[in-house]
């Protein structure tokens, strides 16, 4: 049972997924650094000086805080942007290789055909 374990622990996808996370778990504070201290206090001077940390409404006993909700939705789109750039980007080129791969595979075969077209007219 050691053994399954070392080998499911220290395989690379597992690595990968590790290092995945914690550039996640950094990549995430950036943004939130960045909503919270950046863009959502412009946000509140476009609008009128409004700071969104502090928005809340209390409905008797319980206090709502939407403002707080406002600055997460504001995380979740750049961080949900930010990965879909980066992977259209990774993508695009990925798509680049295998159509580079395409065409050279084509032209092997075309030489091929090349090939065989003169052995058969050189044998008759």
């Amino acid at each position: 049972m050691l053994k399954d374990f070392k080998e499911f622990a220290f395989q690379g996808n597992i690595i990968d997924l590790a290092v995945a996370v914690i550039f996640g778990t950094a990549f995430g504070a950036i943004v939130t650094s960045l909503v919270d201290d950046i863009i959502m206090p412009l946000v509140g001077i476009l609008i009128g000086g409004i700071d969104f940390s502090g928005l809340a409404i209390e409905v008797g006993s319980a206090t709502v805080m939407y403002g707080a909700f406002i600055q997460t939705v504001v995380n979740f789109l750049i961080i949900a942007m930010s990965i879909f750039l980066a992977l259209r980007l990774v993508l695009r080129r990925k798509k680049e290789e295998e159509e580079e791969i395409e065409e050279e595979i084509e032209a092997q075969e075309q030489l091929l055909m090349e090939i065989r077209d003169l052995l058969k007219s050189q044998n008759k």
